[in-house]
């Protein structure tokens, strides 16, 4: 072959492989940078994926831009921005991010204006909150998450969720959500409709919110109701704990709707019937029934007949005879026992019980066993400034006055006659069923030293004594065992001249200390009988030897006597 033909078929060559890329360029559609176009997935290698546009070369995207890269396959289809026709290594930069943001930007916009909630994945934690795949990447910082505080927010990667849009910014390509505002919406809705449609003595099914010492919040689903600790249950409860849990699902009666206040009162024991209102034919007046101590009161014990049935037994019904100062002295919570219903309150939920009354009341015999004017052998059980309780058998004490303990017309102090615990022998005067009380007599088993005393101690006559005590007006002496006399500060002076004591100061109560400090306890004295008063229980004394005032006093007993 010539050179020239060599020439010719070259050229020729080249011309038709000239042709045959000018065809195939001619058939690749047109590309612009910053024009989103769709392309299909045509290779996933290590960490990338080549994607086919139609044009002269591929473009490739990162794996890590793709939210579920383990999802892709070849033959995807997907839209993509042209950031560049060709970089260093021949290929067209693409970017899948930027192709989104144009995308959904006009939507997410028109969901801002609009207040319209849209739906996202959370993909990922930052500082701060979470990335929210909305179509474009959004904030999710972490105040609204949620209305109630989360234990773990880690939890939301990877879940999809409702969302509002707080702000937008395109020239910063910045979106904030909020799924709490989205709840919050969701739940004024549900209040709303609740409210207006709920009425007393509907059934709800609710979720337990939150537990207190006066009763627990119920989430209707947007309406929070509280259930008063009153309406858990028709028995004794200390604590909402005892029946309820937090996250708990039950199902309430309404009870009360207050759509101003927009609160809502619920019942839980209202789902069953009142054990109030057959009270009467279950537990008649006056029947003996069975219950179980649940609470312990100064001023009573509350006995549990069946649930939601609790009544009452007094201090005062718990026995006829003992002496409780506190009811838990006689029984403890958990004790079984009888009793019987005394008064029923079905207006008020109460019963009264007695226990008590299970038996007979041993006060209605004792007037039998115990006869006035019987004598009886007991012990001192309590000595007080008015008496002394003695004990005539279990639970059953009797009274001796002051009065009545000696035939003396002063008693300085019960205690100087009887000792705690001493055996002594009384006789009955009286006995009060109604009252519970016995009146009981010491001086009386031995006869009366008054009723003939002034044939005993004649006006005139000496006798001796002893000083039992010293007083301001005088001296007591003491004649024989209960029988006093009464020595006048005045029937002193002549003593006290006597003595040698000067009555020429003018100061009274100088006076009054020279004449007592005459006299003091102990002191055996001669005495002469001046006055004799059987029926007021006296005797006026006189120092013997004196007698200037005692013969005067003498003298008009005389007159009087005669």
């Amino acid at each position: 072959m010539t050179e020239t033909k060599k020439k010719t078929q070259s050229s020729a060559t080249a011309s038709t492989a000239g042709k045959i890329e000018e065809m195939y360029f001619s058939n690749l559609k047109p590309i612009t940078v910053g024009e989103v176009v769709k392309g299909k997935i045509a290779q996933i290698s290590k960490g990338e994926a080549l994607i086919d546009i139609g044009y002269k070369s591929e473009g490739v995207i990162s794996l890590s831009n793709f939210d579920s890269p383990e999802d892709l396959k070849v033959g995807d289809e997907l839209e993509v921005l042209i950031e560049s026709k060709e970089n260093e290594d021949g290929m067209v930069e693409l970017s899948l991010e930027k192709a989104d943001f144009i995308k959904n930007w006009g939507r997410i916009q028109k969901a801002y204006n609009s207040g319209e909630i849209i739906k996202g994945k959370i993909t990922k934690k930052i500082k701060g909150g979470f990335i929210v795949n909305i179509g474009i990447p959004g904030f999710l910082p972490s105040s609204q998450v949620d209305i109630e505080p989360l234990k773990n927010q880690d939890d939301l990667v990877g879940k999809e969720k409702e969302f509002k849009i707080l702000k937008t910014n395109q020239w910063r390509k910045n979106v904030v959500v909020s799924h709490k505002a989205y709840l919050e919406e969701t739940r004024d809705q549900s209040r709303k409709h609740l409210l207006e449609t709920l009425k007393p003595k509907d059934i709800v099914k609710g979720k337990v919110k939150n537990i207190t010492d006066f009763g627990a919040f119920i989430d209707l689903g947007g309406l929070d109701g509280l259930l008063h600790i009153t309406d858990i249950s028709w028995g004794r409860i200390s604590h909402p704990s005892e029946v309820l849990a937090i996250g708990e699902e039950v199902e309430l009666v309404i009870l009360e709707i207050d759509k101003e206040k927009k609160r809502v009162s619920l019942g839980l024991k209202q789902k069953t019937a009142d054990p109030w209102e057959l009270v009467e034919k279950k537990f008649p007046l006056n029947s003996k029934v069975k219950g179980t101590v649940v609470n312990i009161t100064n001023y009573g014990i509350f006995l549990e007949l069946e649930k939601g049935i609790e009544g009452l037994i007094h201090i005062s019904e718990l026995s006829w005879t003992k002496h409780i100062s506190h009811p838990s002295q006689m029984l403890s919570i958990g004790d079984v026992v009888e009793a019987i219903v005394i008064n029923i309150d079905k207006a008020n939920n109460k019963i009264a019980l007695s226990i008590k009354r299970t038996e007979a009341d041993p006060w209605l015999k004792l007037k039998d066993k115990y006869p006035k004017g019987s004598q009886i052998k007991t012990k001192v059980r309590t000595i007080t400034d008015y008496g002394v309780f003695v004990e005539l058998e279990e639970g059953i004490e009797g009274l001796i006055h002051v009065s009545d303990l000696s035939w003396a017309s002063r008693v300085e102090h019960p205690s100087k006659l009887v000792k705690k615990g001493e055996k002594i022998e009384v006789v009955v005067l009286d006995v009060d069923p109604a009252q519970r009380k016995i009146s009981l007599g010491r001086k009386q088993l031995l006869p009366n030293p008054w009723e003939e005393i002034d044939k005993k101690y004649k006006i005139g006559m000496e006798t001796d004594g002893i000083v039992t005590k010293v007083a301001d007006f005088g001296a007591f002496v003491e004649l024989e065992e209960g029988i006093e006399g009464l020595l006048h500060i005045s029937d002193l002076s002549a003593n006290i001249r006597q003595a040698g004591i000067k009555e020429e100061t003018s100061d009274l109560t100088a006076q009054e200390n020279e004449k007592k400090s005459t006299l003091k306890v102990g002191d055996k004295i001669r005495v002469i009988v001046v006055r004799v008063s059987p029926e007021e229980r006296k005797i006026g004394l006189s120092l013997a030897g004196i007698n200037d005032k005692s013969s005067t006093e003498q003298k008009k007993s005389k007159k009087k006597a005669t």
